[in-house]
């Protein structure tokens, strides 16, 4: 057995001979080391790659990036002190052994690495990010385990030790046996207990609302502290229907007492200041079957013959107020369906796909319009001039903004018995139009009889909808400028200065960045080495939405418009066209109405096959007919999707 370092002479390929001491690629029989007191590193190992070696050591700053397979015999990866290993998305491990020392972490993004006989010691952290259905076998720890945005669906095996912590961030969900360590829930995130509870366990309920806590029916109830409850969050008994629900908030010695059948549970519970006590709703827990309750903020206001209702108390059967618009006049509508879902913000994504609620502000519109502050979703339209328009094409980020306090809630439709312009919070917005999505609420109360065909705006909407930008834009100004009137506008959002180079570079299908060896005017030159069948065009990449405004209906990344491409050879000079043709290669926008030109969304492929298959170096010249603006955070450096060769 041979130990190997690591010395990153020529590049941060694992499989670079000249890059270990000494020259080879360690073996399955092996130890290799990666980093030193002196030196951090980035080593890859490609999703090509399928490692058997005996053990790897990550220290002193550097990081391991795990893309394809390993097949540990004994000893398996130790991240030490400083050492950071992340196992991307689509990397495997067969039950290896894992170490994570004091100062180590470990980044799992992959759902098919699994361990075994791990050892995650005091000082370390593993985070395991955007995996669901991930199964912690055997996994004893002392450290941090984190979770980002993903969904642990089985734990029994989970065995946190004495000075170990557990923190769930952006809508994960774990569920623990025994717990014996502090838990932090936060972003929406729901934890599910079983069993005993035992020395120094707790749960606290962080940042943002709607977080869900279900307790164990089977533990002693006074060996568990509950802190930081808020309005929007959930508290219940796993797998329990609970009937009622009181709580009590007494300068941090409160309490909350959860009814099942003829049993009751309590447990010691600190809150928020602004909560107060009280009894609180029972409604139905979706993750676990049970029964959880729910504080939450007042819902919108939706006008009805008997003044304005709330409107998750809006029935079946209820008649609302509804606009008739062709003849100028106030209708009533009956209620036929209503509907609630829960939406947890996915922060990483844009705001406006992201899920953060619209706060429209008291008068944004009109004075008096709303007359309070409005919260809907950014689809969720609004009604002027006769037409419907989406809110998210109207946010100013003043007076009309997405609101991120608020990471997770509950949101209703009321569906009428034609689509229809209702009031809401004294604002003419839309009744429920089901287009398809109806499955994706429930129902409470009375069941309607539903029709089985879905409905579209094109045929059945109550008012045109429309995302026309020469309509949406002087709207998006009035409403802008309206921020002069209102005292609680936020203060002007800077704007950033937009970047016009789009970094455009070619990555071959062998891992090489190329950078243009010409350029003059739209035209860009690469050297392709020998051999290369395919590549893909790398650039900058925004959408209009983005970098014009929100009034702008187009929410695509656009990188450059690329027109006429030429491979020249050793044989001559041969047109390729493969982004032009209707069935367009990965990363190509569809028809964008411009003849011989087609847009990539900054990461597209371009196969190249017979036209190259001499294997000679060549020169591959593309026309860039447009690129850009794009915002300066625009990336650069994107991960590059694999190129497969038929």
């Amino acid at each position: 057995m041979s130990t190997y370092t690591w010395t990153g002479k020529t590049s941060n390929d694992w499989g670079t001979p000249s890059n270990w001491s000494p020259v080879g690629t360690p073996g399955q029989n092996d130890t290799a080391n990666i980093g030193s007191s002196s030196s951090a590193y980035t080593v890859n190992i490609s999703s090509t790659t399928t490692l058997n070696i005996q053990k790897i050591v990550v220290s002193g700053g550097s990081t391991l990036n795990v893309a394809g397979t390993i097949n540990q015999s004994s000893n398996g990866i130790e991240a030490a002190a400083g050492g950071t290993v992340v196992f991307q998305p689509g990397s495997t491990t067969n039950n290896i052994p894992l170490t994570v020392d004091s100062g180590g972490t470990v980044n799992i993004e992959s759902t098919t690495a699994t361990f075994s006989n791990s050892h995650i010691n005091s000082g370390s952290i593993v985070e395991l990010t955007n995996v669901s259905g991930y199964y912690l076998q055997n996994f004893g720890f002392s450290g941090q385990l984190i979770l980002n945005n993903s969904n642990v669906s089985a734990a029994s095996s989970l065995n946190p030790q004495n000075g170990s912590s557990i923190t769930l961030n952006n809508g994960s969900s774990l569920s623990v046996s025994n717990l014996n360590t502090p838990v932090t829930v936060n972003g929406g995130s729901t934890l599910s207990l079983s069993g005993n509870y035992n020395g120094g366990a707790s749960v606290t309920a962080g940042s943002g609302s709607g977080n869900t806590i279900l307790l164990s029916p089977d533990a002693a109830q006074t060996n568990l502290t509950i802190a930081g409850l808020t309005n929007g969050d959930q508290i219940g008994i796993a797998g329990q229907k609970v009937t009622a629900a009181t709580y009590v908030n007494n300068a941090g010695n409160g309490h909350v007492t959860l009814t099942v059948g003829d049993k009751t549970y309590t447990f010691p519970a600190t809150f928020d200041p602004d909560v107060k006590s009280g009894t609180t709703t029972v409604t139905a827990d979706t993750t676990s079957g049970g029964n959880a309750i729910i504080c939450f903020l007042a819902g919108s206001m939706i006008r009805t013959p008997d003044g304005d209702v709330a409107v998750e108390n809006i029935q079946i059967g209820d008649q609302v107020i509804a606009f008739d618009w062709k003849n100028n006049r106030n209708i009533l509508r009956s209620v036929v369906w209503v509907g609630t879902a829960r939406a947890v913000v996915r922060p990483h994504l844009a705001d406006d796909e992201a899920g953060w609620p619209v706060r429209v502000l008291k008068d944004a519109v009109a004075d008096g319009v709303p007359y309070k502050d409005m919260l809907i979703t950014a689809e969720h339209c609004l009604f002027f001039e006769d037409r419907f328009v989406p809110v998210r094409m109207l946010v100013n980020g003043r007076t009309i903004f997405y609101d991120k306090s608020i990471l997770s809630y509950d949101y209703y439709h009321v569906e009428t018995e034609l689509h229809s312009v209702i009031t809401a919070d004294g604002m003419l917005t839309e009744s429920y139009l089901d287009t398809g999505n109806r499955s994706s609420f429930r129902q409470d109360g009375k069941v309607a009889s539903l029709r089985s065909a879905a409905r579209s705006w094109q045929d059945d909407a109550g008012a045109p909808l429309c995302v026309d930008r020469s309509f949406v834009q002087p709207l998006f100004h009035v409403l802008e400028h309206r921020e002069k009137n209102i005292a609680q506008a936020l203060p002007a959002p800077e704007k950033a200065a937009l970047v016009h180079d789009a970094d455009l570079r070619l990555v071959t299908d062998k891992g090489a960045t190329l950078r243009p060896v010409r350029r003059r005017d739209e035209q860009y030159s690469f050297m392709l080495p020998s051999g290369t069948q395919a590549v893909r065009i790398l650039s900058r990449a925004s959408r209009p939405a983005d970098v014009i405004g929100p009034f702008v209906d187009d929410r695509r990344q656009m990188g450059v418009a690329v027109g006429d491409v030429t491979l020249i050879t050793a044989k001559g000079q041969q047109a390729v066209t493969t982004h032009l043709q209707e069935d367009k290669p990965e990363g190509w926008h569809a028809d964008m109405g411009w003849e011989g030109v087609a847009w990539t969304d900054g990461n597209a492929l371009l196969p190249l096959g017979a036209l190259h298959a001499e294997g000679n170096m060549a020169i591959l010249s593309l026309s860039i007919r447009a690129a850009g603006p794009y915002l300066p955070a625009a990336d650069t450096t994107q991960a590059v999707r694999s190129i497969s060769i038929a």
